[in-house]
This record gives C-alpha cells, structure tokens and sequence, in this order.
C-alpha cells in the first residue's frame, strides 16, 4: 500500500481535490437549502409544510445513486452540455438538504419558544431573530449529527465516479487496473478517506466549542 501511495501520489493528490470540492461545495449548498427547509417544516403555512415534508420524504426516501443517474442525465434531454461536475454537486447538495433540514428542524424545535416571543416583544424583526437568536443556538444543539451527515457526503461523493467524475474512488479504480493489485490499491484509498473525515471530526469538534462559547458569552452578558 505505502508503494502505491508514493508512486501514484499525484493522481491520488487529484483525487481528492476533486472529491473535496465536490463533497464541500454539496455541503455548503445544501446547507442553505437545509435551513430553508428546516423554517419550512415549522412553518405555520399548511402548504409551505407539505410542500417541505414531501422533498424531505423525496430526497431521504430513495437512493442516492439514483438521484446521481438522473441528475446527469437530465442536462442532455433539457439540452445543455455541461461538465459531470456539476449534476455531481448538484444531487449531493440536494440530498443532504433532505438530511439537514430534519438536523436543523429538530434543533429548532429543541429550542424554547419563549425566546422568540420575547425578541418579538423587544421589536425584533423574523430574520434578526433567526439570524441572531435561533441559528446560533441550533448549529450548537445540532453540531455531532451535522458533523456526522458531513462525513457520509463525503463518503457518499465516492460514488460520483459511476458517473465519470474522476474523484479518489475513481483514482483507486484506474489506480487497480494499472496495477493489477486491487487491495493495495483500495486500501491506500480508503486510508485517504479516513484521514479527510478525520480532519472534518476535529474541525467539528472546534466548531462546537466555537459556538459554545459563543452562547456562554451571550448568555454572560
């Protein structure tokens, strides 16, 4: 395995560049879409609600390779050539909005209405208050299960290279073939893929302290 890590080192560099744009790139989209989701899913509005709940249901319900074969094959049938990269992010960032938006919503729905109300009462606008009050407080409550659904993006994204994205997995591949040594070549790849998730655990790790000391200093004050 250490041969193959030194010998093919650029191409496994390549692979997870790629595999890391992809997997980040998906997680910050859906991210943005996971917290509307999540203020949809509590929304007073009946059909707001459904509307929410049947994404969710769509995207959690059905396999995610699927949702990568149809993504990169909807851009030829509307007409538009465009790299594979980009239906990649695309069915990744939906996928974990699905995911964490049911994180964020059950966050919200941990936190004490009473806060709300009293910003209200103080004039706060809805956008202040989510702004200031309630995703702070929610990324802090949710922080070990959104680090979680990160490391399975990225361990999901591995399945990008069905659709001719040459990520890690896709490197390993190529990496067997030249070789002929199918276990070096996966296990130098799965290595890689332990240390990248690794590093993403310790950033949540940090991040959560961030936030926590955060809502000590606010709460202090």
């Amino acid at each position: 395995m250490y041969d193959i890590l030194v010998q093919y080192h650029g191409m496994l560099i390549d692979g997870v560049t790629t595999t890391l744009t992809v997997s980040l790139c998906a997680i910050w989209l859906g991210m943005l879409a996971g917290l509307c989701l999540a203020f949809g899913l509590l929304s007073r509005h009946v059909w707001i609600k459904r509307l929410s709940g049947f994404y969710r249901s769509i995207w959690r319900g059905t396999p995610i390779l699927i949702q990568l074969l149809v993504a990169v094959e909807l851009p030829p049938l509307l007409g538009l050539n465009v790299s594979p990269l980009v239906p990649a992010i695309a069915a990744l960032a939906l996928n974990t909005a699905a995911f964490q938006g049911e994180i964020y919503r059950a966050g919200l729905a941990a936190i004490p209405s009473g806060q709300s109300e009293a910003a209200r009462m103080l004039g706060m606008h809805t956008l202040a208050i989510r702004r200031r009050i309630l995703v702070p407080q929610m990324f802090r409550l949710t922080m070990p299960s959104l680090v979680n659904e990160i490391i399975n993006i990225v361990k999901n994204s591995s399945l990008i290279s069905v659709i001719a994205v040459t990520d890690l997995m896709r490197v390993g591949q190529q990496i067997s073939a030249n070789t002929f040594r199918p276990m070096d070549s996966y296990l130098a790849v799965g290595a890689l893929y332990l240390i990248i998730n690794l590093g993403l655990a310790i950033v949540g790790v940090l991040a959560e302290r961030h936030f926590g000391r955060g809502l000590t200093t606010r709460s202090g004050s």
